[in-house]
């Protein structure tokens, strides 16, 4: 049987994919109302990794780690690295190769 802590885990991952999936619905839905944006089938690749990728790796930290300071501390550096490999691919903030600079 599952248990209702096992429930409401299952509940928030399924919350994570979904506003991961949302996010990355977005530029699609702008792509059919401007040209401003024009993302290639690679690009939603690269993101959708990223997106899903950071937050799978929150509800693991989530689920395995007991302490609410270290939760908190690890999903925050996720969520850091997540967006400075974003704003790297988006616009080259580095300027490093990896962003085709």
């Amino acid at each position: 049987m599952h248990s209702q802590s096992d429930n409401s885990k299952n509940n928030r991952l399924l919350g994570i994919l979904i506003t991961a999936s949302l996010i990355l619905i977005t530029p699609l839905v702008a792509m059919q109302f401007t040209d401003e944006v024009n993302w290639s089938g690679f690009d939603f690749l690269i993101i959708g990794v990223l997106l899903f990728g950071a937050g799978v790796i929150c509800e693991l930290v989530l689920r395995k780690v007991k302490a609410l300071r270290h939760r908190f501390a690890l999903c925050a550096a996720v969520l850091i690295v997540f967006f400075l490999i974003w704003a790297e691919l988006a616009v080259g903030i580095f300027g490093t190769p990896f962003a085709g600079s």
